[in-house]
């Protein structure tokens, strides 16, 4: 099996790939089992996908109309997906959601907000926010940590005489470019662009900015460290 296992894995992924020989065998049988159940939901989902679509157990997806997923996607158990946007979501090919994950497009019925777009070859990890109001953009390659926000809107307050809650808010949306590592439990705030191959160390936080190429960030707020090469 498991010398099948790594000729499927290879072929599907484009590139070689290897199953750990001290995974034991009983280990792959239930983690195969478990993907051909996730496999079956997402060939009976009515979201529009390109193929080899995995959904996990107690996913909940509000305005399905409004997804487009490409081959090979995986959204993990217990994933709150509401894609109620003006663009939608679009995920790439090979995306990864990991457990728990929430993402929210529009956080206000009176504005209805812009969405998410997910490049290929880009990992998610578990429990990760994304409030996508203004729009978030995720490039190819890149992969983010677990416990990470993104909040793509912000509050206006400098009206003393009404309260924040009534005074509006702003939306720059929030670009994160290709090749980039996003480390766990940082926070990425309303315009904010980190251009492609950026690091971002864990527990950062991403102000308002440009965060040039290959740059490796981190603090709060998150300075410029050095270059990664």
């Amino acid at each position: 099996m498991r010398k099948m296992l790594n000729k499927i894995l290879s072929r599907s992924k484009g590139t070689a790939f290897e199953i750990d020989s001290r995974i034991p065998s009983s280990y792959l049988f239930c983690l195969v089992l478990s993907r051909t159940m996730m496999l079956c939901r997402g060939f009976f989902s009515p979201i529009k996908n390109g193929g080899l679509f995995f959904i996990g157990r107690g996913v909940t997806i509000k305005a399905r109309s409004k997804i487009i997923v490409g081959r090979l996607v995986t959204i993990n158990n217990g994933c709150y997906i509401d894609a109620l946007s003006t663009e939608g979501i679009v995920f790439g090919d090979n995306v990864s959601l990991g457990k728990k994950i929430t993402i929210e497009c529009t956080g206000n019925l009176q504005l209805i907000g812009k969405g998410l777009k997910v490049g290929n070859n880009v990992g998610l990890g578990a429990d990760n926010f994304f409030g996508c109001a203004g729009g978030i953009e995720i490039g190819d390659d890149t992969i983010m940590g677990n416990f990470i926000s993104l909040h793509s809107e912000n509050h206006n307050y400098n009206d003393a005489l009404v309260p924040i809650r009534l005074q509006g808010v702003t939306r720059a949306g929030i670009k994160i470019g290709k090749n980039c590592w996003i480390g766990s439990k940082s926070t990425i705030l309303d315009g904010a662009i980190i251009e492609d191959g950026c690091v971002i160390a864990a527990g950062s936080v991403i102000k308002a900015g440009l965060y040039k190429a290959n740059g490796i960030y981190g603090g709060v707020p998150a300075t410029f460290i050095k270059q990664r090469f």
